[in-house]
Parts: structure tokens; sequence; C-alpha cells
């Protein structure tokens, strides 16, 4: 398969599973992984209706976004505090907060290039040592706490699930959709000023699994970009 079909297939598969789990298939984003790829098959999958990218890597999410400044551009890999400004200059969406000093650098960074920065919260559902995130019990506190940061909106949640392991896989989605529901009520119960509406999580392994417990952005790379992968 071609990056054009195998991203086509996807969305057609994504588009199948939220239909099985009753939700609309528009209330699902398809983020095409693209951190090991060039531009020349990031234009082969716009080509074939992709709309969402997601880099790893400062340096490449600035190039890519400066050939492509018309889709969006999602930041996914790990945040060091010199390299703030230059993936807010450049990310719609970032996936993986994972230090609470981080928010108030990626707020005065927002506010200088005269944005509101949408980002979500890593969260260690799994609490594997080799994954970053926050614990799940320190996620309202930081929400708490960053509440007068004007220049950042927190839109949401992200995770990973370990890999191989299916009851470790569904635990993973299901307890950071009832961290996503415990927060929802604690917001409304004390008026904070936060709309949790989005769930990143599901991968090229496990994004059918995700889509059942409510995912709204998948993360897939090797089901699109690698000639190596039988979709």
């Amino acid at each position: 398969m071609s990056t054009a079909t195998r991203y086509q297939h996807i969305r057609a598969e994504l588009d199948k599973e939220c239909k099985k789990a009753r939700r609309n298939p528009e209330d699902v984003l398809l983020l095409a992984v693209s951190k090991t790829v060039d531009i020349d098959q990031v234009e082969l999958a716009i080509q074939a209706g992709a709309r969402a990218f997601g880099e790893n890597r400062p340096d490449e999410l600035l190039r890519k976004h400066e050939a492509f400044p018309n889709v969006e551009w999602h930041f996914i890999g790990n945040i060091q505090s010199r390299r703030i400004g230059d993936i807010v200059s450049a990310a719609t969406l970032i996936h993986s907060v994972c230090k609470e000093s981080h928010l108030a650098k990626i707020d005065a960074a927002a506010k200088s290039l005269g944005k509101c920065q949408r980002l979500l919260l890593e969260v260690n559902v799994s609490g594997e040592e080799s994954k970053s995130g926050f614990a799940p019990d320190d996620v309202a506190g930081v929400l708490e706490r960053a509440q007068g940061l004007e220049n950042i909106s927190i839109e949401g949640l992200m995770t990973m699930a370990p890999q191989g392991d299916l009851d470790a896989i569904n635990k993973t989605f299901s307890g950071l959709s009832q961290l996503n529901q415990q927060l929802q009520e604690k917001i409304q119960k004390e008026g904070l000023a936060y709309h949790l509406s989005a769930l990143s999580m599901g991968m090229t392994e496990d994004w059918r699994e995700a889509v059942g417990f409510g995912t709204t952005i998948v993360r897939i790379g090797r089901a699109i970009f690698s000639d190596d992968f039988e979709a």
C-alpha cells in the first residue's frame, strides 16, 4: 500500500470502529504521526485527506510546520524547557505536558506570541516507571493551580498504555476515561474554568480499544507511513 492508501484505510477502519461503539466518527481525530518521515510523505498524507500531524522533536515540528502551515501540528514528544518557545510557535496542540513547572513557561511563551496555547496533561495511568506523566491523583491539584494562567487552555488528558497486554491496555484507557469523568464532576461542582473535552489515547497497536473508551484523538504513525506495516 502507498501512504495515501494506508491513511485512507486507517480512516475508514476508524470510522467503522466509531460506529460500532455508537460514536460519531467526526468526534475522533486521526493524528498522523509523521516523526519518522520526510516532507514528501506528509504531502502524500495531506493529499489523502490528513489534516493533523504529530511530531516529537521541536526542529522537525518547526520544519514541517513551515512547509505545511495550513494543517494542524501537534507536539507529542518530551518537552525541554529551553525549547518551549519553539514548540509554542508551531504547535496547534501540545499533548505531552507532564511537569507543572512547564505550564507557566508555556503560558509566558504563548503570551509573547499573542496566542492561547491549547494543551493536554499527560497522565501515567499505568504507573510504569518508564513512562512520563502526572499521577492520576495529582491532576486535580494541577488544574486548580493553573487557573490563573491566561494564555494556556488545558483541554484534556493524554496517556500511553503498556504494549502487548490487552488487560493492561483496557485498564489504562478505562482509567483515563474514569479520571476525566471525575474531573468533569469536580469542575462542575467547584465552578472551575475548564472544559476537558479531549482524550488523546490509542496508537497503531491499540487504537481500536481506545475508541471504546472515549478517545477523541488517536496517534497513528506506523500504520500510515511504514512500508513494512500490513494494514
